[in-house]
């Protein structure tokens, strides 16, 4: 170790497209890293990554090659990601693995992380999918099955079990440890979801496990250190088992949107079920394994209803209480059965799982008439809703949750074709009378809300009714990393940037939804248009990693990527066929690799996209153009229109990025196929859009086909063309031209789907005075009007009521505030390169943000002063550089940690790590 180590620190190390570490089941990973050093001009030369089964390899003085199971071996490369790792026979099954990472400087001094731990499940290579056979009817069947016991190591032997069931349950397992395990990891899975305790304690943080997935298929299980949980003597594992989207329930009187209006929801399954095994380790070397099986014992839960719409029903008085513990009796309760289980292989869930953030307090409480109790929040966000009440045995209180109220401030759905939602989201409690205050969130479910409405009971005690003594909201949401923050000195600004962070932070769970509250779905296309916007605020690597995953899973066999995944509801024609979103396929391996310089799905995803590809030339029209989707969604309401501009743009840029794959995984061939396919699009798109002879106008411009042969000239349709490389070098300028003609009212003229385009073009026209034209308007479209009306989070639409009100598909313009108003932007792949170019010319006096990159923390900080001088502090994470773009200007001084750097006279600063003082003379 370097004498000079606190030179260089590292603050980050893991392995793509894994958010937790406790049951990989690939047998290639990757590594990456990241690195802070207060040392100037600092650089990493080389690396090397040593990995091995036995921990004590690190504290021996003399490291022993022998001990390694894999070794880079000292590698010439400033590369801190992406870095593969397969060994030979694969990852042992069950097994903890350690790694550390050494790197050298440009200097040649040693620097050493601290030493990582992941632990293994059963890899893929070998795995078979678990021995669930009910027992109970096939007793002899291990003789016929001898596959699944010939690998005892590799395979699993948990079987799943439940009581036959599609209500919620409990189901607990007693053991007793003689001896303390140095190490216990549980996995375990539930359908629908399930929470974990032992010993009566949450296994994790974690609600909602296992993440949605198309069961059929895939079905993930959850990994769980719980070594500090056991002790030696009598223990507990307990598992509450409820139904979310696997066996969707809608009672007697609940709203379900799957089974609105049709009842096209067919479920999954209608058995609820668990799934488990405990890996227990001693300091002997010793491994033992509990597993789930009819040894467990099972009972009905107190909640008779989990509806995931927001729908409990919670019988206080019918609660086990210690149920989970060692001191509880369950002679009562049933031997557990066996069960066949889900149809889908089961997987490690590699996505952040969803856990609960920030609590809202009420800012408002009020009784609008007796026996009901209305809470304000004060702000609309994905809620578990939480309320403490004290009453008598048996006493029922009604919760209800709104993003809107009435006049009389009670709950409220304002679109009249949902009003089953208004009366049929409500979950129902029963007292057990304890004379204490008794507390009850829901186990399975939750909404978007900003009131919370509470019938049955009374603020104080005196009218014959329990007493509510408080009700909270408690964000739920991904636990994916939270990355940065940025704020403006325009108030109306900051107050849209807050509405934007609750939305998007709302919308993210083990999916990426559209709205929390009444739809619920996995739809595609926000996933790629917000995902610039994204990346800004949350690491979504491995989030997306997962999507992919639900995507490929519902592609049909024609290469159809339906609209949405997993695939709930069937929808049809466009709402199921739509390149806009079945896009997604092609274009998330790209936005992992330029957002985390990451490449581990593309070899799963390209053979998908190939088939999606040659599906989508079967719906080609007049030699390469696509027009049989949505269109541009959402404008005025939901209105398709440059179906050929943006279908076709959404083609072209799918070619290039199944180019991209194939020249990754050296297919030289087929990339070179894809390139000559692209470029015969590229020719179609110009060929019917662009209009060169037209002289009523004194540009040359692009039409849609919306009306054709009428031609128009929209800035939607020069967009598109703009920020997809369509338009010919010699026609940019004209067609930039003729896109702020059409822009140049202020006036929002996009729908969800063009929206992202307009305002990147308004950032390549350097016009953030239209962007912030179009956000103020007095009337619809105008992101503003939300907030005067007093929203706290996006609508669905360009309403001033609509059914849903945490809709985040409109919230494209998130990027352009980051991208174009705090000025970062990627130029080389996860940031190794960036640009600042904050707005120089501009209304924004003083803008600052932070952002942890995957190499960091940037932050910047511009602020101009009335003698026109700006002064822009920005810190430049290790391994990083950043292009300060200058704009023309009499002077640039540039200072580096207090030590002046002289006078910059012209061109574009280009920065390595470190903080920065830049004034510049305008």
């Amino acid at each position: 170790m370097s004498m000079e180590s606190s030179a260089l620190v590292f603050s980050r190390c893991g392995i793509h497209g894994f958010h937790e570490v406790l049951g990989i089941d690939s047998d290639e990973i990757r590594f990456y890293w990241a690195i802070n050093s207060t040392k100037k001009d600092t650089t990493q030369a080389a690396y090397r990554i040593t990995l091995t089964k036995n921990l004590k390899f690190f504290g021996s003085s003399e490291d022993e090659e022998s001990d390694l199971d894999w070794d880079s071996g000292r590698v010439e490369s400033n590369e801190q990601r992406n870095i593969i790792c397969k060994l030979n026979d694969g990852f042992r099954s069950t097994c903890s693995y350690y790694w550390q990472v050494t790197v050298w400087d440009n200097n040649n001094q040693v620097y050493k992380s601290s030493i990582q731990h992941f632990f293994t499940a059963y890899p893929r290579a070998r795995l078979l999918p678990p021995y669930s056979m009910n027992q109970t009817y096939m007793p002899h069947s291990s003789l016929i099955f001898r596959t699944w016991f010939e690998d005892e190591a590799n395979r699993w032997k948990a079987v799943w079990i439940g009581d036959g069931g599609d209500k919620p349950i409990y189901l607990r397992k007693s053991f007793n440890l003689p001896k303390q395990p140095t190490r216990a990891i549980l996995f375990a899975s539930g359908l629908g979801h399930f929470n974990m305790t032992v010993n009566g304690q949450p296994a994790s943080n974690h609600r909602l496990d296992p993440g949605w997935t198309g069961y059929h298929q895939r079905v993930q299980f959850t990994s769980y250190d719980v070594t500090s949980h056991l002790s030696i003597g009598e223990n507990v594992m307990g598992a509450h088992v409820g139904n979310g989207f696997y066996a969707g329930d809608k009672g007697e009187d609940r709203f379900f949107w799957p089974m609105y209006e049709d009842n096209t929801y067919v479920r999954y399954g209608n058995e609820l079920c668990f799934f488990a095994e405990l890996h227990l380790f001693y300091e002997d070397g010793s491994h033992d394994t509990l597993i789930s099986d009819p040894t467990w014992s099972v009972r009905k839960s107190a909640t008779s209803l989990a509806n995931i719409y927001a729908s409990e029903t919670h019988d206080r008085r019918l609660y086990p209480e210690n149920w989970d513990t060692a001191t509880f009796s369950s002679e009562d309760w049933k031997p557990a059965k066996p069960l066949t289980g889900p149809r889908g292989h089961i997987y490690y869930q590699t996505q952040p799982p969803v856990v609960l953030h920030e609590t809202f307090i009420p800012v408002k409480t009020y009784s609008p008439r007796k026996g009901v109790v209305c809470f304000d929040l004060g702000q609309n966000a994905s809620t578990m809703v939480q309320i403490s009440v004290e009453g008598p045995a048996g006493a029922e209180v009604i919760v209800r949750y709104s993003e809107t109220v009435n006049e009389e401030g009670t709950v409220l759905m304002p679109d009249p074709l949902f009003k089953e939602f208004e009366t049929g989201v409500f979950s129902r409690i029963y007292l057990a009378g304890t004379g204490d205050p008794e507390i009850w969130e829901p186990d399975f479910s939750f909404t978007s809300a900003r009131y919370i409405q509470v019938e049955g009971v009374a603020l104080e005690a005196g009218d014959g009714l329990p007493v509510i003594h408080s009700a909270v909201g408690r964000h739920i949401s991904s636990a994916a990393r939270r990355l940065g923050v940025m704020k403006t000195d325009k108030g109306d600004v900051n107050e849209l940037l807050n509405a934007l962070f609750w939305t998007f932070n709302s919308n993210l769970f083990s999916y990426h939804t559209d709205c929390p509250q009444i739809e619920k779905f996995g739809w595609l296309e926000v996933t790629h248009l917000l995902a610039p916007a994204t990346q800004y605020i949350r690491d979504m690597e491995s989030l997306y990693t997962k999507i992919l995953d639900d995507i490929i899973d519902a592609q049909e066999r024609s290469g159809l990527v339906p609209t949405m995944a997993p695939e709930i509801r069937y929808m049809c024609g466009p709402l199921h066929d739509t390149i806009t979103w079945g896009c997604a396929l092609c274009l998330l391996p790209d936005i992992l690799l330029r957002y985390y310089g990451s490449t581990h799905v593309i070899p799963k995803v390209y053979p998908a996209a190939v088939r999606y590809m040659e599906y989508i030339l079967t719906k080609e029209r007049k030699g390469g153009l696509i027009e049989h989707g949505l269109g541009d969604w959402g404008r005025d309401i939901a209105f398709g229109n440059h179906q050929a501009n943006i279908e076709t743009a959404i083609y072209y840029k799918c070619l290039q990025c199944v180019e991209m794959m194939a020249r990754e995984l050296g297919k030289i061939e087929e990339a070179t196929k894809y390139n000559e396919w692209a470029a015969r699009i590229y020719d179609a798109y110009n060929r019917h859009l662009l209009v060169k002879d037209d002289s009523s106008y004194a540009h040359i411009y692009y039409t849609s086909l919306d009306d054709f042969p009428h031609r128009d000239r929209t800035a939607i349709a020069q967009a598109m063309a703009l920020q997809f490389d369509l338009c010919p070098p010699e026609y940019r300028k004209d067609v930039m031209a003729s896109f702020v003609d059409d822009a140049s009212d202020g006036r929002i003229r996009a729908g969800e789907i063009g929206l992202r385009f307009l305002f990147n073009t308004l950032a390549d026209a350097k016009r953030p005075d239209l962007v912030l034209k179009m956000a103020r308007q007095e009337e619809h479209p105008s992101y503003m009007r939300f907030l005067r009306r007093g929203e706290t989070t996006l609508l669905e639409f360009w309403q001033d009521e609509c059914r849903s009100k945490c809709h985040d598909m409109l919230g494209t313009i998130y990027e352009w505030f980051y991208s174009t108003v705090l000025g970062l932007k990627p130029i080389e792949n996860a940031y190794r390169t960036f640009e600042v170019d904050p707005p120089y010319v501009s209304e924004f006096g003083h803008v600052q943000g932070t952002f942890d990159s995957p190499y960091g923390w940037i932050t910047i900080d511009f602020q101009r002063s009335e003698l026109n001088i700006v002064t822009l502090k920005l810190t430049v994470p290790f391994g990083t550089t950043a292009v300060v773009r200058i704009p023309c200007s009499k002077r640039v001084d540039v200072t580096r940690e207090d030590e002046a750097m002289g006078i910059h006279s012209s061109g574009d600063l280009e920065l390595l790590h470190g903080s920065y003082n830049i004034a510049i003379q305008l």
